[in-house]
């Protein structure tokens, strides 16, 4: 059986009929829009172009909507236009083309809201890029849902994506680190040793400590500076962060290690190109880079007067390795602390002649805990969590996923944990799972009941307002898809999800499955597989599993 397109006259086709009848009308172009109305008594898609026009025109705008109305030609699906004051024109689709919508996502199923928008084109998405010095904190987990969502997105709108893990393993702190596991190790061969104060903490060193003394014995005891520490800590802390990725469902494509610029001269490079673009110059032994000169308020330190850069010119030679992979898209997803930072990498870039038109950055915010509303002061002692695999013993992979991207990333993210623990309906991600189950569940009863599942039956029995307004919701799904890649934003697909799970829940509360009446059994039970179909592709994007049963 041949698939069908997506068949409804959406905002694209609306578009351009406004356009058409604009020109009858002799009217100047404009910027308008078109957009869902959220109640059915208004249509499905209203437009303000006759409002816009208003100013330019000196006329009413309910006379100019009455004029634009009157050259619309024909729009495929499109029952009812309508004038409603101050002068919006409104859009009603026909309850046919609504009810072939359902065979469109059921002939698509898991391809149903995929676009092309990005095909033959390619994505990297660079998110978490810790530095292997510990466990991967609470904070570094908000970045990682993100990042690999984002990715996700950026997949279902046709691109190929790359992620990609960008680290340091030299320098002060992976110095540290190693220091760390030294005084750790002495005190398993039994040395009276005081442990630093600025040296790491995590119950973590001792047992990398205590591996090198079982293997090693005595050893290395008085070789402070042996490879043996920073190298066994770095390796076991970079399989730490791996599996606790692997536990919400992340993998990376590609690890970037900073040294591989030093080594390969990339950082000579950038400094080069920088100083050979006019905007470096010299004061107090430091080399410092003209940001004002891109907006920034005051310039800014690239390489300290001991000769040591600033991270800035790391990232900038970074940028310009990525740049030279001739991604089609670059996407960086970093923490609050980067904010103030990444437009000095993006002025460095421009400064030597690149675009950066095609690097998107994704900035989230911090988060706090709180439990029955208190906040959570996160510490080492016992019940009291700091990393992300504590996080995830706790409330589980599924609900860190989703709490993490539900809200929008340019805002604070206070993560509610008795909330995310609740096996009810006021747990969001409960809500979602348990709509897909209770579809499964409807198709045992169907079942159980003789009532066959007919991908061809007749859908003109759906006429309820409920049936109506779900398979209205269900079509919505591809312009999210598009939505989340235009603004990098997981949050609008969990709010779509939520509201597709409360206009399910509504219809079956409404409009018993299944009944005597066979064709209208059918009918609905190819409603409610769709919705399923729906749940399903838009759970898999935010990396949440699909329960059959709940």
């Amino acid at each position: 059986m041949q698939k069908r397109k997506q068949s409804l006259p959406m905002k694209d086709s609306i578009f351009r009929a406004v356009k058409v009848a604009l020109s009858k009308c002799g009217f100047p172009s404009i910027d308008f829009f078109i957009e869902r109305s959220q109640q059915g008594k208004h249509g499905h898609f209203a437009t303000n172009v006759a409002l816009v026009l208003t100013k330019q025109l000196k006329r009413n705008p309910l006379e100019i909507a009455r004029e634009i109305t009157k050259n619309f030609g024909k729009i495929e699906g499109i029952e009812k236009i309508e004038i409603a004051p101050p002068g919006f024109i409104n859009f009603t689709l026909s309850e046919t083309i609504l009810q072939n919508e359902i065979h469109v996502i059921q002939q698509l199923g898991n391809e149903y809201g995929k676009l092309s928008t990005g095909d033959g084109k390619t994505c990297q998405v660079e998110f978490v890029s810790a530095n292997p010095t510990g466990p991967l904190t609470v904070g570094h987990g908000r970045g990682a849902a993100l990042g690999d969502t984002i990715a996700r997105i950026m997949e279902w709108n046709g691109y190929s994506v790359e992620r990609e893990y960008y680290f340091n393993n030299a320098g002060k702190q992976m110095r540290i680190l190693g220091t760390s596991v030294y005084y750790r190790y002495l005190q398993q061969i039994g040395k009276d040793v005081e442990f630093p104060d600025e040296c790491y903490q995590g119950d973590y060193i001792r047992e990398i400590a205590s591996k090198i003394a079982d293997q090693n014995g005595r050893k290395f005891e008085d070789q402070p500076e042996n490879k043996i520490f920073q190298d066994t800590a770095e390796n076991k802390v970079f399989e730490t962060i791996k599996i606790s990725l692997r536990r919400i469902g992340i993998f990376h494509d590609s690890f970037f290690n900073e040294n591989e610029l030093y080594e390969k001269g990339k950082i000579d490079d950038a400094l080069y190109g920088l100083k050979k673009s006019g905007y470096l110059y010299e004061k107090d032994g430091a080399i410092w880079f003209k940001a004002t000169e891109f907006g920034a308020e005051k310039d800014r330190v690239i390489v300290r007067s001991n000769g040591e850069p600033t991270y800035r010119l790391p990232d900038i030679a970074y940028h310009i390795e990525k740049i030279n992979r001739n991604y089609d898209v670059i996407i960086d997803v970093f923490g609050a602390d980067h904010s103030a930072t990444y437009p000095d990498v993006l002025a460095g870039l421009q400064s030597l002649n690149l675009s950066t038109e095609h690097i998107r950055v994704a900035i989230h915010q911090f988060v706090t805990f709180t439990r029955d509303g208190q906040k959570v002061k996160m510490s080492t002692r016992k019940a009291q969590f700091v990393t992300l695999d504590d996080l995830v013993d706790l409330v589980g992979s599924d609900a860190v996923r989703y709490f993490f991207l539900m809200r929008a990333m340019n805002s604070h993210l206070n993560f509610d944990l008795a909330l995310a623990t609740k096996q009810s309906d006021e747990n969001p991600v409960f809500y979602l799972q348990y709509a897909h189950a209770r579809i499964s569940n409807i198709f045992l009863h169907a079942e159980a009941k003789n009532v066959p599942f007919n991908p061809e039956c007749n859908l003109s029995h759906l006429t309820h307002a409920e049936e109506l307004d779900l398979i209205f919701i269900l079509s919505e799904f591809p312009e999210i898809i598009a939505l989340c890649k235009r603004t990098l934003e997981p949050q609008s697909l969990c709010n779509y999800l939520n509201k597709l799970a409360a206009a399910f829940h509504k219809f079956y509360t409404e409009c018993k499955v299944i009944t005597d009446n066979i064709p209208l059994s059918q009918a609905r039970l190819l409603l409610c597989a769709a919705t399923k179909q729906v749940l399903s592709n838009g759970l898999t994007i935010l990396g949440i599993s699909k329960p059959e049963r709940m």
